[in-house]
């Protein structure tokens, strides 16, 4: 048997003397370094085949994942990104008999920021963790099948955690990316690496923390890293091969490209030039990171993917809109292609990133149904659009006090900016730190990433939010490679005395709360709800909750022993239904949150996945 130090060095734990080797031997080491446990790994997913009889995953899996309460194979339990089940086996009269069925341990010291959503395919869970970590679980008895851990090298730049927020299922793989900038394809029965590519240099401060998208046989993946002045695109790769199909930059002025035979073929600069909302050669460094990933709807054949703040935060370095940062774009899935783009804050000056996930809903008003997505933005208000073309058909505040802005233009959707409102140009004070001004919500948003979920039963959405605000100035900064690139400081405090999270019933054709949950601590889980009449959440105090999704009562709750910042699923198994979620705290809060972060400085982290079932006796018989 290996020493425990042995089997971390060959799961993938740091180590100095290998650092050079791995440069050029990644494949090969991840290869032998499965190798070392082939016989476990290949015993396991062998009587798991023969058990379960696992299939591969195939584009219609894909694409009617939210009409197969049986599996879960995308990011957002379908594509749309609704995070609503069909199920109603389990909900508001029998909810309070759900009990644990197992749990399971990410191990080592690895314990903080687990941001993931689980898959579900065929009795198997596979499900990501911090530090750029894969496990195949068995999901009946919670028994570990295979683990994969990246070899990470020194000096990986994540600017908010160590997270990965889930991996993509197709054929025979398992597909996530890392926080090098790499996309991993491992085989879904050994975990063994199938294909390796580096879509980005980690030393410029690019990452990879979003769950890739699966579209027609192409994985699709953002980026992180905008606070280092990096330049955001939207990227496909062929999922058989790993070979890059086309690119699309994110900031105006950057050329596309499609690949063919292995040549780039340009296929149109973003935004048509460069200059015309940029100043000089901003835009060369102008940040727009698509670090959430984003939704696909099969409807209008459109990738949706939201764009991050431009580089740098001070935004009198940089007048004008600053395309297309802090946008949702619509992306032709065959060729990256832009077809339309919607900014919610132009020319952002707060950090106010646009990456919210769009979810594509039918709005059903005036005797017409409207193919219609909506996106609550971290400046505060929500935005209701039409997916066919971007207009904009309603926006609304979904925060309790918003101070940047004093609304939207009702015809366009565009910001009427507070005067003053905008944090002082350091030009103005002798090239020292500019005015600071006040302002809500803080920059860590009225959302953040933590995704909302949709009901097609009470045609409502479920906003995990929080009230804060911020200190902010600007100060004086340039480019350097590998460096910070923000040019303003910060701090964040919490508008309320008794809480700061908010789960919150939104009606899009209103725009009015319909209920409201209030937290001591911020939120930073993602929501899902169900035909049982149920919304799920998590709670940085390590509650998994449950709440009637008519009146927001509380209706369960179970402590998971750390921080619930994960995203919750469900699905059936053997005729009975299960809810997993992961626990584990961390992500940006405890690294941002100034004042905010003294809330939640005792909390524990952690690194689990924890898994619930309703017993067949607790069924309402139909």
């Amino acid at each position: 048997m290996f020493s425990h130090k042995k089997k971390n060095q060959l799961r993938g734990g740091k180590s100095s003397r290998f650092a050079e080797k791995l440069k050029t031997r990644e494949l090969e080491s991840a290869t032998m370094r499965t190798n070392k446990f082939g016989i476990r790994i290949a015993a396991s997913a062998l009587a798991l085949a023969v058990s379960y009889g696992a299939q591969a995953v195939t584009d219609e899996d894909i694409m009617n994942d939210a009409n197969t309460p049986e599996d879960v194979v995308s990011y957002g339990m379908g594509t749309q990104g609704q995070r609503f089940s069909s199920l109603e086996d389990l909900n508001t009269d029998n909810v309070k008999f759900l009990q644990p069925a197992w749990a399971f341990s990410f191990g080592s010291e690895k314990m903080r920021g687990q941001e993931t959503q689980p898959m579900v395919k065929d009795g198997v869970m596979y499900v990501s963790a911090s530090y750029s970590r894969v496990y195949a679980i068995d999901a009946k008895t919670g028994e570990e099948l295979w683990q994969y851990d990246a070899r990470l090298p020194d000096g990986i730049m994540p600017c908010c955690d160590v997270v990965n927020r889930g991996v993509a299922l197709y054929d025979d793989k398992v597909i996530f990316g890392t926080l090098d900038a790499k996309l991993v394809a491992l085989n879904k029965d050994t975990g063994k690496p199938m294909w390796i590519k580096k879509v980005a240099d980690y030393q410029a401060g690019y990452a990879i923390t979003a769950a890739p998208l699966v579209v027609k046989g192409k994985i699709i993946t953002g980026v992180s890293g905008g606070e280092f002045g990096i330049v955001g695109k939207v990227e496909a790769y062929d999922a058989n091969t790993g070979e890059k199909v086309w690119t699309r930059p994110t900031v105006e002025g950057h050329m596309g490209y499609v690949y063919k035979d292995g040549k780039a073929i340009e296929n149109g600069i973003s935004g048509g030039k460069a200059g015309v909302t940029w100043p000089g050669d901003m835009w060369k460094n102008g940040g727009a990171a698509t670090w959430l990933g984003g939704t696909y709807d099969p409807e209008t054949d459109s990738l949706f993917f939201g764009t991050g703040n431009p580089a740098p935060w001070n935004s009198h370095l940089r007048p004008g809109d600053n395309l297309f940062s802090s946008s949702r774009l619509a992306i032709d899935p065959d060729d990256g292609s832009i077809k339309w783009h919607f900014q919610t804050t132009p020319h952002d000056g707060w950090d106010y990133d646009g990456v919210n996930e769009l979810v594509s809903f039918d709005l059903k008003e005036g005797g017409k149904t409207i193919k219609a997505a909506a996106t609550a933005d971290r400046n505060g208000f929500m935005y209701v659009l039409n997916r066919e073309n971007g207009d904009f058909i309603r926006g609304f505040p979904f925060v309790d006090k918003i101070t940047w802005a004093k609304g939207l233009d009702p015809k366009t959707g565009r910001p009427i900016y507070t005067e003053g409102g905008r944090p002082g140009n350091p030009a103005d004070m002798e090239g020292k730190k500019g005015k600071t001004v006040v302002a809500q919500p803080a920059f860590l948003g009225g959302k953040n990433w933590m995704p909302m979920a949709y009901s097609q039963e009470t045609e409502l959405f479920y906003v995990p939010s929080n009230e804060w605000s911020m200190d902010i100035w600007n100060e004086n900064v340039s480019y350097k490679k590998g460096a910070a690139f923000l040019g303003a400081g910060f701090t964040i405090k919490p508008a309320n005395d008794d809480y700061i999270g908010v789960l919150r019933a939104m009606d899009p054709k209103t725009g009015k709360e319909v209920w409201r949950y209030e937290n001591t601590a911020p939120l930073w889980g993602g929501v899902m709800t169900t035909a049982g009449n149920l919304v799920f959440t998590g709670t940085p105090e390590g509650y998994l909750k449950a709440f009637d999704a008519k009146t927001g009562e509380e209706l369960y709750r179970f402590n998971t022993g750390s921080g619930v910042v994960g995203t919750p699923i469900t699905w059936t198994m053997d005729g009975e239904q299960y809810v997993s979620v992961a626990s584990g705290w961390g992500g940006a809060v405890p690294l941002w949150g100034g004042e905010v972060a003294k809330v939640v400085k005792d909390f524990n982290q952690g690194g689990s996945i924890w898994t619930f079932k309703l017993p067949k006796d607790r069924v309402a018989s139909k």
